[in-house]
Parts: structure tokens; C-alpha cells; sequence
């Protein structure tokens, strides 16, 4: 094929630049097509954690219906262990939690919430665990450790419910003007259809004029 002086020029160019830049080009063609590829697998691999993650998490709630504590437990070990990175995990180790708080394993509910509170990847998940925690350790008598856990400054829809067991922590260490402050904001930040709205005011008219 014949190439006039202008053509040839322009190939001459391109054979240059080429020749300049070729490999570079190459290199970051190939490089996208990995990230590309990368990426894709990543999302086949998150995908296919998830599916194994909640077929566990079926055996779980079966296991929970039919009360048998130990599986319960033992298939949240299994997804806590293997699909850490997935929410079941702590949704899971919150069912196990229970059971073990059921059958007065405390030590083993109190490790589970804990590592739901360091390792859920969801703001709900850890305030429930924190909730449930205090909750313990009110039982204890450990109401310092208790306090420091509900310090939580974005509880957001939970405040109400923080504010209630704090409430009841500071009635335990024997500190009724706290605790009426503590239910208050509980009561005020409780909605009008709240099933605690009542339990709240109870707890306030119980006080009376704390001081």
C-alpha cells in the first residue's frame, strides 16, 4: 500500500511515539484490566461470603427455636470466625450472647457482646451490645464499668434507652437526683407510642422529688 510524503509522516509519528511510549501504555492497559479483574473477584468473593454466612445464620435461628443453646453458640463461633467481615457476624454473636446468658454463662456473653461492640460494622448492632452489656454488668454490681459503656455521644435512636439504664445504675449506687435527670431525658426523648414511655414515668413518680 502506497502512502503519500503527509501520510507517511503521520505514520512516522505514530511508529515514534510508539515506539516512545508503547510499553507504558501497555503496562497501564494491563494494569486496569487486573484492577478491573480484581474488583470483580473481590465482589464474587464478598458475594459468596454472604451466602455462606447466612445459610449459618438459618441453622442459627433454627436452633434458637428449637432452645438449644450450645449450637446457637457454636454456629456463631463458626460465623464470627469465617465471615467476620459480613454483619451476620455480630447479629450472630448477639443470639449467642443470649443463649449463653441463658444457661449462666456469663463470662462467654459478656466476650461475645464485647466483640460486637469492637468489631460490628453496624452503629445498631454495637448499642444493642452495649445495652446488653451494661445490663450485665449492673448485675455485677460492676456500675462504674457499667456507666462508662452508655457514655456514648451518637446514640442516636437509643438515647432514650441508654438513658434508662443509666437511670437504673444510678439508683443502684444510690444517686436518685442523677437517676431522676438520667430518666428524664429518657422520658423526653422516648416517643409518644414508646412501650417504656410508662415504665419511665414509673420510675420518675417512684423518685418523687429525688435530691
Amino acid at each position: 500500500m502506497a502512502y503519500n510524503q503527509e501520510e507517511q509522516e503521520q505514520l512516522d509519528l505514530v511508529k515514534a511515539w510508539w515506539d516512545q511510549y508503547g510499553k507504558l501504555v501497555l503496562l497501564v492497559v494491563i494494569a486496569a484490566l487486573l484492577t478491573f479483574a480484581a474488583f470483580q473477584g473481590w465482589g464474587y468473593y464478598r458475594h459468596q461470603q454472604s451466602i455462606a454466612a447466612v445459610t449459618l445464620y438459618v441453622q442459627l435461628e433454627q436452633a434458637q427455636r428449637s432452645n438449644e443453646a450450645k449450637k446457637v453458640r457454636d454456629v456463631a463461633a463458626e460465623i464470627a470466625g469465617k465471615y467476620a467481615s459480613t454483619p451476620y457476624a455480630a447479629m450472630a454473636n448477639l443470639a449467642a450472647a443470649r443463649a449463653a446468658y441463658s444457661t449462666g454463662e456469663f463470662a462467654e456473653a459478656k466476650t461475645r457482646l464485647q466483640w460486637v461492640i469492637d468489631n460490628g460494622r453496624q452503629d445498631e448492632m454495637r448499642h444493642v451490645a452495649r445495652l446488653r452489656l451494661a445490663g450485665i454488668l449492673l448485675d455485677e454490681k460492676r456500675y462504674d464499668a457499667a456507666l462508662t459503656l452508655l457514655e456514648s455521644k451518637s446514640a442516636g435512636a437509643f438515647s432514650a434507652l441508654f438513658a434508662n439504664l443509666k437511670g437504673d445504675i444510678l439508683v443502684a449506687q444510690g444517686r436518685p437526683a442523677e437517676a431522676r435527670s438520667a430518666y428524664q431525658f429518657a422520658y423526653d426523648k422516648s416517643g409518644p407510642d414508646s412501650p417504656y414511655r410508662n415504665l419511665i414515668q414509673a420510675k420518675l413518680d417512684a423518685l418523687g422529688d429525688a435530691k
